[in-house]
């Protein structure tokens, strides 16, 4: 299957009870939950979850309240099935995008604004790959500082060649700085798709594992994350997101400056407590 007919086939379907079942699913653009400080957003608009107008202005509006609740530590990104997370933009709403934002500028600004947000809020977040992966539905996971895939039945990829375009919400820059220059040309100049096991091996993604699996260990590594210091880890996202247009003087004043911000934190004394008393250290107490 294209790129084109990835978006275009679920847009145009004759068949009444799939429709049916979109209809029913199109009320909220994702599905929102928090369990054990680990906030999840799930596209709601199966079967192919496109990133509809709604799924993103939702994401703008709620995001700066996610991320300033201390309560939640971490955030995961999936789809509301075991399907696809996400076959990208509904392109058939483009036009209508455009003409609310009032440029093709504000447009595509917005939605590096959402993605920036999810990169450099100061929590961590993780992103789930499995079915269609394409377009936006890589964009966003590669502004996730975590991304897991699907053994199996994965196609990631940013094809817009195929469609005589380009990639317009940072994947031309996010994906050589993840997987290096020549994976990054090769996958956007061919629009080539690849599978779990590549993006594995190319390092795009840093856990595979069985499709079935893949919700339930995001969440556990959400928790595992959320169990950290969280100051420090705001501090080290905050560090190592954009460390290549840094200078190694600027990173090492950066790490001092993180270092002694959080030198005699309520989270430092108890990991020093916790390592004379040989226990495992409960932080985030206050």
């Amino acid at each position: 299957m294209t790129y084109a007919a990835a978006f275009l086939q679920p847009l145009d379907l004759a068949n009444t009870a799939i429709t049916q079942k979109r209809n029913q699913t199109m009320s909220d653009p994702y599905l929102y939950s928090v369990v054990n400080h680990v906030a999840t957003f799930s596209i709601n608009d199966a079967p192919y979850n496109l990133m509809s107008l709604a799924y993103i202005d939702r994401l703008e509006e709620q995001l700066p309240e996610v991320l300033a609740d201390d309560s939640i530590r971490a955030l995961v990104f999936t789809g509301n099935n075991l399907d696809n997370f996400s076959a990208g933009m509904n392109l058939k709403q483009i036009p209508e995008g455009i003409k609310r934002a009032g440029s093709h500028e504000a447009f595509f600004g917005q939605r590096h604004r959402v993605l920036a947000m999810i990169e450099s809020g100061g929590k961590p977040t993780i992103a789930t790959l499995f079915g269609f992966c394409l377009g936006g539905g890589l964009e966003l996971p590669l502004a996730c500082h975590f991304r897991l895939a699907a053994d199996a039945g994965a196609q990631i990829g940013l094809p817009e060649m195929d469609l005589g375009t380009v990639p317009a919400w940072g994947g031309s820059a996010r994906l050589p700085r993840t997987i290096g220059r020549a994976y990054a040309l090769d996958m956007i100049l061919r629009g080539r798709k690849i599978d779990g096991a590549e993006a594995y091996r190319i390092g795009l993604v840093t856990e595979l594992m069985g499709l079935e699996q893949l919700k339930g260990r995001a969440q556990a590594l959400g928790e595992e994350l959320a169990s950290q210091p969280r100051l420090a880890i705001k501090c080290m996202l905050d560090n190592l997101i954009g460390f290549d247009t840094k200078s190694l003087d600027e990173s090492m004043a950066d790490e001092m400056r993180a270092a002694i911000l959080n030198r005699d934190t309520a989270d430092a004394r108890e990991g020093m407590v916790a390592f004379m008393e040989k226990r495992k250290p409960v932080f985030n107490q206050s």
